[in-house]
C-alpha cells in the first residue's frame, strides 16, 4: 500500500481546521495593530492588508486584490500602494513576527512555547510544507520565500502561514471554477455557518449592504439559497464539491507527510489551538450568516 492511499481523503480539511487557527490568530490580537501603528499604520483594514500582503514585497492593490479575492478592490487602493509610504514590506514582516512572538507568549504561555510538543508540530507542519507547491499559489509562494525563524513556536506560526496560504490559494482556484463571484463566495460561505458574520464583510471585506443583498438574490435566482438566506440543498452540494475540489489542490502536503504524521500533527494542534480559541484569540461574533 502506498503512502497516498494511507492518507484519508479528509486529511487536508482536518489539518487545515487546526493548523490555520494557528496562523490566523494574529490577525485579531492586540499586538499586531499596537506594532503597526507604532509603524504609522494604524487603521484596522491597512493593519490586515499590510500584514498579510507584505511578503508580496511593494505591490500595488492590483496585486492584492487579485490574490485576497474577496475583499472589494476599491477599498484595498484606498490604502495600498500608500501604507509601504509610511513603513517598508521589510517593517511590516519584522513587526509581524514580534506580534506573532508576543501573542503566543500571551494566549500559550512559556511553558507551552519550550515544550518538546512544540518542536515537534513546528517539524511536521515545516516537513509537510516542504510538498507545496509554488505554481498559482502567490500567496502561498511569497511567504516560502521568506526565512523560517529558529524559535519553534515562530518556526509553527511560519509553517502554519505556509500550509494555510498553500490551501487558501488552491481555495480561489476552485471558486473560480464554480462560477461565484468574490461576493456571492462569501454570502454562499456564511450561509453555511462556517464563515464571517454580515457585519465582518462589511468592515473588513468592505462590500456594502447593497451589495451583498444584491448577491444574494443572484444566488437565489441560481437556485443556491432559499428565501431565508440559508442554503438549498443545490446550494450546499456546490459548497461541498468547492471543499472537495479544495481539499484535492491540497492534498500533496499530507501525502508528503504520510499518515502517522498527520494524525499526530492533528493531535498536537488541536492542543494549541484549543488554547488559543480558549483564550480569546478570536472576535465572539466573528461567524454567522450574510
Amino acid at each position: 500500500m502506498t503512502i497516498a492511499s494511507e492518507v484519508p481523503a479528509d486529511a487536508p480539511r482536518r489539518c487545515n481546521t487546526v493548523v490555520n487557527p494557528f496562523h490566523a490568530a494574529h490577525y485579531f490580537c492586540p499586538e499586531i495593530t499596537r506594532e503597526l501603528t507604532a509603524l504609522g499604520i494604524a487603521q484596522g483594514r491597512a493593519v490586515y492588508f499590510a500584514g498579510r500582503s507584505a511578503a508580496f514585497g511593494r505591490v500595488g492593490a492590483g496585486v492584492v486584490t487579485a490574490a485576497f479575492h474577496s475583499f472589494k478592490h476599491e477599498v484595498i487602493a484606498e490604502h495600498v500602494p500608500h501604507i509601504w509610504d509610511v513603513a517598508s514590506p521589510q517593517q511590516v514582516l519584522d513587526a509581524r513576527m514580534r506580534a506573532a512572538d508576543a501573542h503566543l507568549r500571551r494566549l500559550l504561555g512559556e511553558e507551552a512555547l519550550a515544550s518538546a510538543e512544540m518542536t515537534e508540530a513546528a517539524e511536521l507542519a515545516l516537513r509537510a510544507a516542504e510538498a507545496c507547491e509554488r505554481a498559482v499559489r502567490p500567496l502561498y509562494a511569497a511567504h516560502a520565500d521568506l526565512p523560517v525563524p529558529d524559535a519553534p513556536h515562530l518556526a509553527l506560526w511560519h509553517a502554519s502561514t505556509l500550509l494555510r496560504e498553500h490551501r487558501g490559494d488552491g481555495h480561489l482556484i476552485a471558486l473560480a471554477h464554480s462560477g461565484l463571484d468574490p461576493v456571492e463566495a462569501l454570502v454562499s460561505h456564511s450561509a453555511t455557518g462556517k464563515g464571517m458574520a454580515r457585519n465582518w464583510l462589511i468592515t473588513m471585506r468592505g462590500w456594502t449592504e447593497e451589495e451583498l443583498d444584491t448577491a444574494k438574490d443572484r444566488l437565489r435566482e441560481r437556485g443556491l439559497l432559499d428565501a431565508d438566506g440559508g442554503l438549498t440543498a443545490k446550494g450546499d452540494a456546490l459548497r461541498e464539491d468547492i471543499e472537495r475540489e479544495t481539499d484535492r489542490l491540497d492534498r500533496a502536503p499530507y501525502v508528503h507527510l504520510g499518515a502517522a504524521g498527520v494524525e499526530r500533527l492533528i493531535e498536537l494542534m488541536t492542543g494549541f489551538t484549543a488554547d488559543l480559541l480558549k483564550g480569546g484569540a478570536f472576535p465572539a461574533d466573528l461567524r454567522g450568516r450574510a
